[in-house]
Formats: C-alpha cells, structure tokens, sequence
C-alpha cells in the first residue's frame, strides 16, 4: 500500500500549552523474536501504511490519515510500528542458513575490534587477518564436502569390495566391477560434482540475499563533511590528524559540525555494503572449486608421478602451478582493502566479480578432465591426504588468530577502557570459536557418514571395510568432553557467585519498597531474578575460558594426530590403563556428542523449514548475529540492519520533512540499536526534530562492550550530542538491557533513568490486588514511566514547523523536501535510484 500523504495543516502555534496539539508521531521498532503489528499497536486491526511483506510500517485504521485530524492526538503523538522480523524469519529457505552460522560467527569478529587511535595501519591488518580466517572457514567447508564425497565415499568404499557390496547405489562405481566409472580418478571426477554443488549453493544464497539486501540504497547525504574513499573500516588521513581512526567516531556537536567526524554508524556508506560482497563472493567462490580442484588433481597428479607416463606427469606438474597461482590471486584479492564507508560506493569489480569463479571453475573442470583420464593399473587403498589439508587448514587458523590476538591487543593499548569486554580480546576469540564450530560441524558430518560406511565396524581403529576420517577429526572430537569437564569448574564456581548474589541482594529488593510488608519467598524471587539477569556480565570471562582451552586442546590435538598417526584410543594403547581408559572415553564419548550434535542441526534445520514457530527461534540468533553488514564473510547470513536501517532513515526524513512534527522513534532490545542506528543516519537538521527512547537497550551492555568501536562510550557520547532528547529505560531484572551510561553534559540531562521497579508493587495493593509479576526484559510499556518519558521526551523537541503550500515543512527549521519526499536537513538527502525507496 503507498503512504498517504498528509495535507497541510495550519501553521502550530509556539504557545507550550498548545505545543502538544500539532502532529507528533512514535516510530516502534520491536526487539529480537520479532513482534506482530497487532502486538505493537495493541490493536487487533493494523493497515500497512507503506513498506511490503518482508518490512512494512503499520498503523491503526482509525489513524491512518492522522495527519489531516491533529487535534484528535492532543494527548498523545500517532503510534506507528515498523516490523522486521520476516526479514531474518520469513521464509523457509532460512532454514538453510543454519549451514552459514560458522561464517556468521566469524563475521562478528570483524566488528569487535577495540576503539583505537594513532595510524590506520594496524587496523587494516586487524581487518585484512579477519578476512583469511574467514577464508579458512570457506576452504575447511569444502574441504570437509571432499572428504565425505572424495574420500570416505569415492575413494575408500567405492574401492572396497566389502563396502560396496551392500550398497547398491555405488555399484557402478565399485572397483570389483570393470565398468568406465570403476577407476579412481573418474570416481574422484563424479564424485567432485557433491561438493562443487555445496559452493555453488553457497554463491547462490549469497548472490540472492545480495540483491535483496546489499542492493538496498541508503540515504545520500551530501554535506561538507563527504571525502575520499575510506580505508578499512574507514580510518583516514583526517581522522589520523584528530587522533582517531574511523572506526571510533569521533565526537561532534552542533557547534562544530564543520570540522568534527560522524561517528562510523553515521557515514553514508556504512550500511551499504554491496562492492565487498560481491567482491569477496567471487574471492570464496574461487577458493572452494580451487580446493575441490586440488583434491582431484593431487590424486591424479601423485599417481602420474609413481608412474611411467611422463605426458601425464608433466600435465600434473603444469595443472598444480596454475591451481596454486589461482589460489595467489584469490587471497590477493581478499587481501584487498575492505569496505568504503565515507560515500556510496555503487561500483562493481566485474573483472574479478565475473572472472574468477569462473576461471576457478574451468580448472576444477580442467582437474576432473586430467584425473578422468584413463590409468588402467591405477588402484585405490589408504585414504586420500585429507589428513594433510585438515592438519594445514587447522594451523594456519591457529596462526591467524594467535596475530589477531596481537593485533587486537595493540589496538586496545592505545585506548584503554575498563568496559571493553575481554580487554579487547572479543573478535580473536569470536574467531577462534568460528573455527572450532567450523571444525565440530567437519568433524560430525565426517563422523557420521564413516560410521554409516562402515557399517559393524568402527572407524579409524581398523578391522572393517574402510580406513575411516582422517585421524584429526577423531582427536578434534575427543578433546570436547575434556573441554566440557573443564567447564564444570568455572560454571559450579558460577552457581556459587549467583547464589551468594541472590541473598546478598535480599535486603536491598526489600528497600526498594519500603511501604511493603517483607515476604521472605516475594524477595527471595525478586533477588533471584535480579542475580541471573547479572549473569550476561559474567559472559566475557566464561568465554575467555572457553577460548583459552579450546586453543590448547586444539593444539594438542594437531601434535596428537600429527606424532602417533593414530586415533587417540590406539595411541594410548601402550599407556598406563587409567590414561589408556580415558583417552578411550573421550574417544567414544566424543564421537557421539559430534554425531549427537550433527543429528540435532539436522532436525533443528528441517523442523524449521517447515514450521514457522521454529523458525522465529532461530531467527533469535539472526537478529543478534547478522546486525552487522558482511565485511569478512560474504556466505554469512545477510545484514538485515542494511534494509532496516535506511527503511527506518527515510520514514523518519520524510515524515518530519513532510509535516514539520516532532517523532520520538522508541526501541526495545534490538530494536533499539537499530533505532540508534538509523538516528545516526539522519541529516543534523532532522535529526534535531527526532527523540530517541530506548528500554531494554543492550546498546552499551552488549555492543557497547563487545563492539566498542561502533557503540562504546565515544560514539554513545556524540550520538546523546547530536541528538535533540534522548532517554533510556532499564531495570534491574533485564538480563539484556541496561544503562547506557551516558552522563549529563552541555546542558543536557543524562540519558538513563534510575532503574525501573520489577515488579512495579512488590506485593498485593488496592490498585492491584493480585502479584504483580516480574517482567525482566519485556513489557517495559506496561510501567507507567514510559508514557511519562515519552511525553517529555516530546515537550522537550522544539515546536512542530508550519508547513507551506504542498505540505513541507518551513525553512525555519532548515528542512526541506525534495521531490521524492525525502527530508534534507544541513545537507541533502536524495533518493539513490528506486531500489532504495523503501518507505513513504
């Protein structure tokens, strides 16, 4: 349905009392589980004021013309809610992004860098190593479809009598029968189309998420402030003058807006991430046939080189160099700066977005060609290197994140903050557990499609039809039930802090309502609930635990598989019986925790292609994991912040610049960092005629610490600056929400009010009879503080603008309106094409 375009209205006087009466407007903007229209407006009829069925703005039909009836809403402003939900849970294809969260997860780690200053330089390199893990994950993917395709199916049971023989579906692969298909190499070429379609898959979700998210234009806001293309994440020659690098945001006020730096959430370009990812696509495009290409050719080539065919020979020799130069260039390419944030980059790098997963192409069909060829005596035993390529893959991670780690580190020294989580160790350990995912997620498909292979018996220990996965992938799996029982430590330890908290909190629950009668079983549930919600600060230490074990353990198990060549249960044969018997245990145990977990993702997955319900719940892990826009991993979910936030940039432009009101965009949860996302996005003159109220907020709780750059007390500051009114809602009770921490400065209030009661009577009263319950993170607009704040939130934005003839606002506010109905204030806001159009 398209907006209606308000008419105009007669000018609003300045008068305070009469102030309320013009055309005010609440932009909701729901949190993580997604929120229907009806929940939000509290109103079983909803109209779609504009938007389509992905992402749409709604309102009640009684206030659908709102604009032309102002004196209706004297005691209120137009509620109107934006839903987003379907854009991370619509679907069923979704489903399908379980295969991504590895990559998701790895992404992350791009954005979590510390707040910095001084020369770009290290922040580059901090950017380009992120980039090579994620490309480690794309190869450790396709290297793990090989393994299972190649090796375990067309290499080691295909030529297995014992295994084929029971298999029907491999007859005419089986090296007892004396078909085409029957010799090694052209059971390696078929078998190679397996995980070539998984990389094809993978560009396809990619290439379509692209167009529906990456291709959505943000804004363009020309102002003064509009330079050269930016570096990685933004850090250039001006912002090293200042000091910063352009991540940090820099403050800046009204006053000196000409010469200060918007902080990197409010750079045109930020959200708007199309060049990379269609770069970097093509980048891990490349990488997984040239890894598919390999595994084939090598096989072929090792053969040639044991044998008396020098033709072939020399055409293996030949093949590998050009795989390996393929493979130079593609990490070339992803060494490539990353993202331009200063401007909208609409370009596209068709030589390398067209040619190199097309050249990578040809040569994986090249390989196969040269590995079809025919070699009579060539016969299939032992398994194929997977060993090596797993071994190399792990280390080279290993490697990445011990100078990401460093890196990191080097950053943070610069700009020291206590509430920087993990003292700025956040994205290398983000990084570290994207590749133990990774690895759990190789380790359970090669596991299971072994075990199922070979049938009674048990892989890797000998005696059956197949020789099994390669020997890493048993040690990587038995080290999780030793990672598991390290935990118990720290999580009983955990408990224990919990606990004392919950009694030590007893008397001050009980002073909080003073007026009460104590109930002993009433306070112990409150300070309970209050313990818990503290359990997320708690976070940044379980996690640095978790992360130091797992390198350990991982490294001890590359020099495990690497020293004894065996299964960890026959490596410790000759071992004292009571290691012998653990290392047994952990072998058995964990293998089906590997399995368990692999048959899980599979049900979970296909639970959620088929039901709706389920899919909201993963769509939970979406919201939180894909805010960020696709600067390391182009397979990751995509970034559906780059559709909402300029959604939520032109509803508020174009209303404000169309009616001259006032709008107090509220957010709850993740709702509310969009809201502060898009807020930043506005153009200084709109932006003054917009108030922010967040409740539930993990802005400094959560972003804040694990993504300082973007969201720590720098940026948060400039953003209270900039904004006209801003206020926060947070309770005790909220294991999410919280304070922002923003202090009162230049004559503006502090942004957090004191924490909210939970409950808001502690027990039975006149004006509620029955207990309350303990809300926690929801239903913050049930408290009465919210429609209080609300309303002086709205007192506090200057006097609705009177409008001229057509509906636009005066130039008394500095905002005007193009002929598109995009507001422009201290610079211009045009539209970018129609794709961008995504609100009245």
């Amino acid at each position: 349905m398209s907006p209606a375009t308000p008419v105009p209205a007669d000018p609003v006087p300045a008068d305070p009392v009469q102030q309320r009466g013009g055309a005010a407007l609440e932009l909701l903007v729901h949190g993580v589980g997604g929120a229907t229209p009806q929940d939000m407006l509290d109103d079983p009829r909803t109209v779609r004021i504009t938007g389509d069925a992905t992402a749409a703005v709604y309102r009640r039909p009684e206030d659908a013309d709102a604009e032309n009836h102002p004196e209706r809403y004297g005691n209120g402003p137009v509620p109107e809610a934006y839903c987003w939900s379907n854009l991370t849970s619509g679907n069923g294809a979704r489903a399908l992004w379980l295969l991504l969260l590895p990559f998701m997860v790895g992404n992350l780690a791009h954005w979590m860098r510390p707040t910095t200053k001084g020369p770009a330089r290290a922040v580059r390199f901090y950017g380009m190593l992120v980039r090579l893990v994620a490309l480690s994950l794309t190869a450790l993917l396709t290297a793990a479809a090989c393994e299972v395709a190649l090796d375990l199916t067309a290499w080691q049971c295909a030529g297995s009598a014992a295994c084929s023989a029971n298999r029907s579906w491999l007859g005419f692969l089986s090296a007892a029968g004396d078909g085409w298909w029957t010799q090694p190499g052209r059971r390696l070429s078929l078998a190679a189309l397996v995980p070539a379609g998984l990389v094809g898959l993978l560009w396809y979700l990619s290439n379509r998420t692209w167009s529906a998210y990456e291709s959505q234009r943000p804004p363009n806001i020309t102002t003064t402030q509009d330079a050269d293309k930016d570096d990685e994440q933004g850090a250039d020659k001006g912002q090293e003058k200042n000091g910063e690098n352009g991540e940090d945001g820099e403050q800046h006020t009204a006053r000196d807006a000409e010469s200060a730096v918007h902080p990197a959430l409010g750079r045109p370009g930020f959200w708007y991430g199309r060049r990379v990812v269609a770069r970097l696509r093509a980048a891990h495009t490349g990488a997984g046939f040239l890894v598919i290409a390999a595994a084939v050719a090598g096989a072929a080539a090792r053969h040639d080189r044991s044998a008396d065919t020098l033709a072939l020979e020399v055409a293996g020799w030949a093949l590998e160099s050009v795989l390996v130069l393929a493979g130079a260039v593609v990490v070339g390419v992803v060494f490539r700066r990353g993202r331009s944030e200063k401007v909208i980059d609409n370009r596209i790098d068709h030589a390398v977005v067209s040619w190199l997963p097309g050249v990578s192409l040809g040569l994986l069909a090249l390989s196969m060609l040269y590995a079809s060829w025919s070699r009579p005596g060539w016969v299939s035993h032992g398994t194929l290197p997977g060993d090596t390529a797993f071994r190399v893959i792990t280390l080279a991670q290993g490697g990445l994140i011990v100078a990401l780690a460093v890196t990191a580190h080097v950053l943070y020294r610069r700009v020291r903050h206590s509430r920087t989580a993990m003292y700025g160790m956040g994205g290398p350990a983000v990084a570290l557990l994207a590749c133990a995912l990774g690895g759990v997620m190789t380790g359970g498909v090669a596991q299971r499609v072994a075990d199922w292979l070979d049938g009674a018996g048990t892989p890797g220990v000998g005696g059956g039809p197949i020789v099994g996965p390669p020997v890493l992938l048993s040690w990587q799996a038995s080290v999780i039930p030793v990672l598991l029982f390290l935990l118990l430590a720290p999580l009983a330890a955990l408990g224990v802090r919990t606990w004392r908290t919950a009694r030590a909190l007893a008397a001050r629950v009980e002073g909080d309502y003073p007026d009460e009668r104590p109930d002993e079983v009433r306070t112990r549930r409150i300070a309970g609930t209050r313990a818990r919600a503290a359990l997320t600060d708690a976070a940044p230490t379980v996690i640095g635990i978790v992360c130091v074990a797992t390198l350990l353990l991982g490294a001890g198990a590359v020099v495990g598989a690497w020293v004894s060549g065996d299964v960890p249960g026959e490596a410790f044969q000759r071992a004292h019986p009571v290691v012998e018997a653990a290392a047994e245990a952990a072998q058995t145990l964990g293998s089906w925790l590997v399995g368990l977990g692999f048959l899980l993702f599979v049900t979970w997955g296909r639970r959620a292609y088929r039901d709706a319900s389920a899919r909201r719940t993963i769509g939970i892990l979406w919201d939180v994991g894909t805010f960020w826009p696709r600067a390391a991993h182009p397979f990751a979910p995509p970034c559906y912040a780059e559709r909402a936030v300029p959604d939520l940039t032109w509803r508020m432009a174009s209303w404000t610049g169309s009616t001259g009101g006032r709008l107090v965009i509220s957010g709850h949860s993740q709702g509310s960092v969009l809201a502060a996302a898009a807020v930043w996005q506005l153009p200084p003159g709109t932006r003054h005629r917009v108030a922010l109220l967040t409740y539930g907020s993990p802005l400094e709780r959560l972003y804040g610490r694990w993504f300082p750059a973007y969201f720590g007390p720098a940026p948060l500051r400039a953003l209270h600056q900039e904004l006209h009114c801003w206020r926060n809602l947070w309770r005790h009770t909220d294991p999410i929400g919280g304070p922002v921490r923003v202090p009162a400065e230049d004559g503006k209030p502090e942004v957090d009010r004191e924490a909210l009661k939970d409950p808001v009577v502690y027990g039975r009263t006149d004006t509620h009879p029955l207990p309350e319950p303990v809300l926690g993170h929801s239903d913050y607009q049930a408290d009465p503080a919210f429609a209080q704040e609300r309303e002086e939130l709205l007192d506090r934005l200057p006097p609705p603008l009177p409008r001229q003839r057509g509906g636009t606002a005066g130039e008394g506010g500095g905002t005007t309106v193009d002929s598109d109905g995009a507001a422009a204030a201290g610079g211009t806001l045009r539209t970018q094409g129609s794709s961008g159009r995504s609100s009245g």
